[in-house]
């Protein structure tokens, strides 16, 4: 009589699960449960960082006129969004491996369900912030926008894929090669300035339209104005150039990252 035997797959799948819903709940309580307010800090940081900006540069620096539209707020919000969920993806992703390195001698725990739980947790809280300020930005400001929701959608989805292929790939490059994140944070300040969040790339000067076009994230921010703004074509973006370069930087890292997180981990 034959045995039959059932598929190891199965039961991995449901423990990985389980395993990727306690990471969540252990960076929760890890990351929001000791500061004031607790997760609902997550919340209010990038409002706060919203409401003060708009109003330097609305009052402040008095400055009138976006680079679309007439409101300030708006404007800065659909450049801003989706800009801090690719730096903060990619921020959390890359201390994947250090911030669970304890749990992962565990043979239950694999490095890949850190970075699941990581990029779930960061995306969902990502989201909801995201439709908070959206939704505020009209509702304080009586905005009536004629919406592309699909270009919105798809804005979101490649900041939060390139944030993930950026971060797997640094996961790994920070670990064999600690200076490489001293100097990855260097080179990674002035991208607020560099990525089209304050401004649209029609007011680039030509001759440096083709650098900063290799940018990913002016094409992030280009498709979500182009979401908000009925009048935007922005021609300029390139999803398939953005989606190609996650995904090689998201192979590339995970390769590495299968071959070599063992040595990592007992280093």
């Amino acid at each position: 009589m034959t045995e039959i035997i059932e598929p190891a797959s199965r039961p991995r799948s449901h423990k990985s699960a389980r395993t990727i819903l306690a990471l969540i709940l252990r960076e929760m309580q890890t990351t929001y449960g000791r500061s004031p307010g607790g997760y609902l800090w997550a919340i209010l940081e990038p409002v706060g960082a919203i409401a003060v900006f708009t109003t330097v540069i609305a009052i402040g620096l008095k400055v009138r006129n976006p680079g679309l539209g007439s409101n300030f707020a708006l404007f800065y919000a659909t450049g801003f969004m989706p800009f801090t969920l690719t730096m903060a993806m990619s921020n959390k992703i890359a201390n994947s491996l250090k911030f669970s390195r304890p749990l992962l001698f565990y043979p239950g725990v694999q490095f890949t369900d850190a970075i699941i739980a990581r990029f779930l947790l960061t995306f969902l809280t990502s989201t909801l912030v995201f439709f908070i300020i959206m939704a505020g930005t009209h509702i304080v400001f009586d905005l009536s926008t004629i919406r592309d929701v699909p270009a919105i959608v798809m804005a979101w989805l490649m900041a939060g894929l390139f944030g993930l292929g950026l971060g797997t790939m640094n996961c790994f490059l920070f670990s064999v090669a600690p200076l490489w994140e001293s100097a990855y944070s260097m080179l990674t300040r002035p991208l607020l300035l560099l990525s089209c969040v304050l401004y649209i790339f029609e007011d680039v000067p030509s001759q440096y339209q083709d650098v900063v076009w290799l940018n990913p994230l002016v094409h992030i921010t280009g498709l979500m104005r182009v979401g908000f703004y009925a009048t935007y074509d922005g021609t300029y973006v390139s999803v398939i150039y953005v989606m190609a370069l996650s995904v090689s930087l998201l192979f590339f890292g995970l390769l590495f990252l299968q071959r070599f997180h063992s040595q990592i981990l007992n280093r």
